[in-house]
């Protein structure tokens, strides 16, 4: 379809149409593999989301502005032309629902994140780029010193456990309590005996060697969702690695994903749990702006110790097992039973997860909007004048919402977001104010990879053009107080605040993007929920931390030391969010941005 707008002309192909409904537009792609027999430059040696292949793409080709070859045509199609008045881009308005999609799925796009890489500094152009863009962003070395700090960090300090990951080229003081996932595998969080890694991207040789050398040949499971050449590709990678053995995770569901991030890590010396945001390549650990959550290290319970021995005030451990269950796997039995013998009471935060299926009666509690929902009304405090307290929703990607709010954002999801308290309170649609944080396209253009950085943004042109009501709720990406504003967000949050935006009621870190692939959506007259993906995430609930007001406050700085930490949370972004400029655009991965160059002196051509 030929487009025209704000950004000249263009075509979008009718094969470039994501199959993905509300699964995020993150579905691998194995074709980056088999690029070479098209003569054209491999993408990434692992399957990967079509954004980010483009983002792969362009760091090994860029295209510079004064670049006459730059040519705004992506692959030819049906000329059809829709205009919109003031989205500063043209929509057609052809893309097929999910259902339509589910019937003339032949092509299996696989997956469903993205997989791109480093950069620098805005107005100075990065003074690095000799380097390949995968040896840039896998430098990581800790001094005796920063080890120290690491040490310090999770034996003390940090009482949510909630760290967010290094990045390269930021201000070092905005590092300091951040870490690398080299931090979490080194030998002073414990002498490593076996591990498990969750994700849904993964690059098996450079996972390998972020593990410290000892450790290097300690079984590793893999848990994955990957299906036919892209699971035969990740295989493939692990040949060299005997120790290495794979569970896939089933996906029943058309268009769902393995999307969950976690590390099991069994030591000598006890259990440790991970849940994160980034996925096992590269380009995730450098420049992002990512999160996790780490657990303490549980002992093992008495031999002999039996029923619900090891349970925390959360049921973060019968929670946990559930969710592994879920699986139906043999090979998570082994990972279940050694949670079972190990000691989780220290736990305060609660588990969320999502797992496909389609679930009725008290089973639609256990996952996805509907878990978020009951944990609020029996653990949260209610709120006085709570239709006046804001929900924020931050996140990396973006399904279909549907035609208006009412059809999911503003009815079922909004329902659970703002539950609380045992009361059950019927709001208006949209009565409490949605701050929605996605980066703008000057967010991407001005971050440190410059626009390559827009690989884990895979928002497409055809979701956007069916949702230009949604766009009234989005905010910009700036998070100056963690350094991280040219950091793009590939974390996801979701919380809820008072209206001066200085008390938090909850505060969630998860894998889940505002999907309802991800969330679930209800069938059948509201009494069946639909999940199609897999997602993890923990949720932080003043209670659990002895808080009686019922609220964390904000913390000004997240490098500012406060005696009482437990009272003050760290969100990782700049509170209120700032709402879009009549000239701000959403990030949109498969149009070009030729007008202006990002950080590097580059354009953005996705084809």
């Amino acid at each position: 379809m030929l487009q025209e707008g704000a950004h000249g002309k263009w075509t979008v192909s009718s094969s470039d149409e994501s199959t993905e409904e509300n699964s995020d537009s993150e579905k691998p792609s194995t074709s980056s593999l088999l690029d070479t027999t098209h003569g054209r430059t491999s993408g990434p040696q692992y399957p990967c989301s079509e954004a980010r292949k483009a983002a792969h793409k362009r760091k090994a080709s860029p295209l510079k502005l004064s670049d006459n070859k730059i040519s705004t045509e992506i692959p030819p199609a049906e000329k059809q032309r829709t205009s919109q008045e003031g989205s500063g881009w043209c929509l057609s308005s052809s893309d097929d629902e999910p259902e339509d999609k589910e019937k003339r799925a032949h092509k299996e796009t696989l997956k469903e994140e993205k997989c791109d890489a480093p950069t620098e500094h805005p107005l100075n152009l990065c003074k690095d780029d000799e380097l390949p863009a995968n040896q840039k962003a896998e430098e990581y070395d800790q001094t005796p010193r920063e080890a120290q700090d690491t040490w310090d960090l999770l034996n003390g300090g940090n009482p949510f456990r909630f760290f967010l990951t290094k990045v390269k080229g930021i201000e070092h003081s905005y590092n300091s309590g951040a870490l690398h996932i080299k931090d979490i595998l080194s030998p002073l969080f414990g002498t490593l005996i076996s591990s498990a890694q969750f994700n849904y991207c993964i690059d098996v040789g450079w996972l390998v060697r972020q593990y410290p050398q000892e450790f290097r040949t300690k079984p590793l499971l893999i848990v994955h969702g990957e299906k036919r050449e892209s699971k035969a590709e990740l295989i493939a990678q692990a040949r060299p690695y005997e120790n290495i053995s794979f569970c896939q995770a089933k996906l029943d569901i058309a268009f769902g994903t393995h999307h969950t991030k976690m590390m099991l890590l069994l030591y000598e010396e006890g259990l440790r749990v991970v849940i994160h945001t980034s996925n096992l390549i590269a380009e995730d650990w450098h420049q992002k702006t990512q999160g996790m959550w780490i657990s303490p290290l549980y002992p093992r319970l008495p031999q002999g110790t039996t029923g619900s021995a090891g349970e925390s005030e959360t049921n973060f451990k019968s929670d946990l097992i559930s969710y592994l269950t879920a699986y139906n796997s043999p090979a998570l039995k082994e990972w279940i039973d050694l949670i079972q013998e190990h000691d989780l009471s220290e736990t305060r935060v609660y588990l969320l997860g999502s797992t496909p299926g389609r679930y009725q009666g008290s089973d639609k509690e256990k996952w996805g909007h509907f878990r978020l929902r009951k944990l609020l009304k029996e653990h949260a405090s209610s709120i006085p004048a709570q239709e006046s307290w804001p929900v924020v929703g931050q996140f990396s990607s973006i399904g279909s919402m549907g035609a208006d709010g009412s059809k999911w954002l503003c009815s079922e999801f909004q329902e659970s977001l703002v539950a609380a308290g045992s009361s059950v309170t019927s709001l208006l649609k949209c009565d409490v104010p949605i701050h929605l944080v996605y980066p703008t396209v000057n967010n991407v253009r001005q971050s440190l990879e410059g626009y390559p950085a827009g690989g884990s943004l895979p928002y497409s042109i055809q979701t956007a053009q069916k949702q230009l009501w949604l766009h009234s709720y989005f905010h910009k990406w700036s998070a100056e107080v963690s350094g991280r504003s040219r950091a793009i967000p590939h974390i996801k949050t979701y919380m809820r605040l008072s209206p001066d935006f200085q008390k938090i009621a909850w505060f969630l870190v998860t894998s889940a993007n505002l999907s309802k692939a991800a969330w679930g959506a209800l069938e059948k007259n509201g009494t069946q929920l639909m999940i199609r993906s897999y997602e993890l995430g923990v949720l932080f609930l003043p209670s659990a931390f002895g808080l009686e007001k019922g609220y964390f406050r904000v913390r000004g700085k997240m490098l500012s030391e406060s005696n009482d930490s437990a009272t003050y949370f760290p969100v990782p972004y700049d509170l209120p969010p700032e709402q879009y400029g009549s000239k701000d655009q959403p990030w949109i991965w498969n149009i070009p941005y030729t007008n202006a160059p990002d950080t590097h002196g580059n354009m953005w051509v996705p084809s």
